[in-house]
C-alpha cells in the first residue's frame, strides 16, 4: 500500500510555470512506476507524463511534450510535474498515480492515487 498526497497547483496567467508535487508514503517509494494525469471538467482522465522506477525512461503526452517535465527524487520519496508555458487548454484536476513496476501511459495499469491537485490557468 502507497498512500500519495499531490501539492503545487493554483490559479496562474497563460504563460506561467507551476511545479506540482507528489509525496509518497507507505511501501518502498523506487519499487513503483509513477504518473501524472489530469481531468479538466467534462472529460475523461488522460495521460500527462510517466516516469519509470530508476528515473531514466520518461514518456509524455504529445499535448505536453516539450513544456512539461517529470522527476521524481527517490530520496524523498517525491515526485515532481515541471509545467512550464502553461495554456488555458491545461486547466484540469492533477492526478499522481503509482504503478507497481511497470512504465506506461494507461491509467488502468497504475494500482494507486492521489486526490488530486487543481491547476487553473487563465487565457
Amino acid at each position: 500500500q502507497v498512500q500519495l498526497v499531490e501539492s503545487g497547483g493554483g490559479l496562474v496567467q497563460a504563460g506561467a510555470s507551476l511545479r506540482l508535487s507528489c509525496a509518497a508514503s507507505g511501501r518502498t517509494f523506487s519499487s513503483y512506476a509513477m504518473g501524472w494525469f489530469r481531468q479538466a471538467p467534462g472529460k475523461e482522465r488522460e495521460f500527462v507524463a510517466t516516469i519509470s522506477r530508476s528515473g531514466i525512461r520518461l514518456y509524455y503526452a504529445d499535448s505536453v511534450k516539450g513544456r512539461f517535465t517529470i522527476s521524481r527524487d527517490n530520496a524523498k520519496n517525491t515526485v515532481y510535474l515541471q509545467m512550464n508555458s502553461l495554456q488555458h487548454e491545461d486547466t484540469a484536476v492533477y492526478y499522481c498515480a503509482a504503478s507497481e513496476g511497470v512504465t506506461t501511459t494507461s491509467s488502468g495499469r497504475y494500482n494507486y492515487w492521489g486526490q488530486g491537485t487543481q491547476v487553473t490557468v487563465s487565457s
